[in-house]
């Protein structure tokens, strides 16, 4: 009996080993199997997927055979390791245990969002709205209950948010993103004010990120943004009007339409700073690292005015007389070509989905015209305004 039963148990064994072998040669199998894609694509894993329920989706979509193998492989050699959610570039001749390894390393295809200087807080919403791999959480909020959700009740939106390109996988919502920027603006702020020069004449960081958006939209040339803070800054100290174009387009909101008159310079809205003395209530525009640093660190000088030359520089001047010297040799005579600033860039990485800056007016007071008719043809789409002209009562 007792032989039977030491048979029986060797028997068993051997067959143990034997199923013990062929498993481990079926798991292998099954790991080195090439996933059935004979091009490139795209494999979408949800929030919350579990990898059960990814092998047996694969397989009903014929991406590879022997889920109930894989599932085992997992439960016993990776459980608990996390399965990110994202997008996987599945390849022809890509294997089962690469796919793993990618889960592992969580290799998931990112996706770039470029958020551009200068942009107004509806042409983010509008750049974020329009891409297809973003979670839209916010289609139909108003700016204030964007803030809400944001968790800055009470915040105006325009200029908080840092101009960047920002990289993110599919799923990731709006709300994610918005945050990332508006956090990214409040550190780069608070950076440059603590290094800021002295005796500005800012209250708070705010204020100087108004004065950022001023300097951002009146030049395209980086090695001018400090003299233009520097001439906005003297400004400020003598109480004289800051008399800058995008002020006045800002205050227009959609009523601007490419053009601005004199009844609208003279129109006393919040912004307008050819009839308010002082820094307008809030930003006008998004701002990005160089504003914020030429608005805290503005150039030293005794220059008052500045006028576009035409190639997207300008010239500054001390007063009132070489001013309007400039303007009638640059805006008086204008070239063909004129440019108030360098021609529009391609933004790197820019989004599908991002809409180009609104067009500005070229120094509209430089030669006025009647109120019915526009002060000036507009400048290309997306260049910014650039001239700092007198009120049509200091025109020669």
């Amino acid at each position: 009996m007792r032989r039977k039963f030491l048979l029986l148990l060797e028997m068993g064994l051997i067959l143990a080993g034997l199923a013990l072998g062929w498993s481990a040669w079926k798991v292998n199998s099954v790991l080195e199997q090439p996933l059935h894609v004979t091009q490139e694509r795209l494999l979408d894993v949800p929030n919350g997927t579990n990898p059960n329920r990814m092998f047996y989706r694969m397989q009903n979509d014929g991406l590879l055979d022997d889920a109930f193998w894989l599932r085992l492989y997992w439960r016993f050699n990776m459980a608990g390791t996390p399965l990110h959610t994202g997008e996987y570039r599945l390849t022809p001749g890509m294997t089962v245990e690469q796919l793993f390894d990618a889960w592992r390393r969580a290799d998931v295809v990112q996706y770039n969002l470029t958020l551009v200087e200068g942009w107004t807080f509806r042409q983010v919403r509008s750049a974020v709205a329009k891409h297809e791999k973003i979670k839209h959480t916010l289609d139909g909020l108003t700016d204030a209950e964007v803030m809400d959700k944001l968790g800055h009740t009470g915040v105006f939106p325009e200029g908080r948010f840092f101009p960047d390109t920002y990289r993110f996988v599919r799923g990731m919502s709006d709300i994610e993103l918005l945050q990332q920027a508006y956090m990214r603006l409040d550190e780069v702020l608070a950076k440059e004010w603590s290094e800021r020069t002295t005796d500005l004449p800012y209250r708070d960081p705010y204020q100087a990120l108004i004065m950022a958006s001023l300097v951002e939209k009146e030049t395209g040339i980086p090695q001018e943004r400090g003299q233009i803070a520097g001439v906005f800054v003297r400004r400020l100290r003598l109480g004289m009007m800051l008399q800058t174009d995008p002020t006045v387009i800002y205050g227009m909101g959609e009523r601007y339409n490419g053009r601005i008159t004199r009844a609208d310079l003279r129109e006393p809205t919040p912004y307008n700073t050819y009839t308010m003395t002082g820094l307008p209530p809030t930003p006008i525009a998004m701002v990005g690292r160089e504003a914020i640093h030429a608005a805290l660190n503005p150039a030293t000088g005794t220059s008052l005015y500045f006028v576009a030359r035409g190639d997207g520089s300008h010239v500054f001047s001390d007063d009132l007389d070489d001013h309007n010297s400039a303007v009638r040799e640059f805006q008086l005579k204008r070239r063909a070509d004129y440019r108030s600033s360098p021609a529009p860039q391609a933004q790197p990485g820019a989004s599908e989905a991002a809409e180009p800056d609104a067009p500005a007016a070229d120094q509209p007071s430089a030669q006025p015209e009647p109120d019915a008719a526009p002060a000036q043809q507009s400048a290309p789409a997306g260049d910014p305004a650039a001239a700092d002209a007198p009120t049509p009562e200091e025109q020669p």
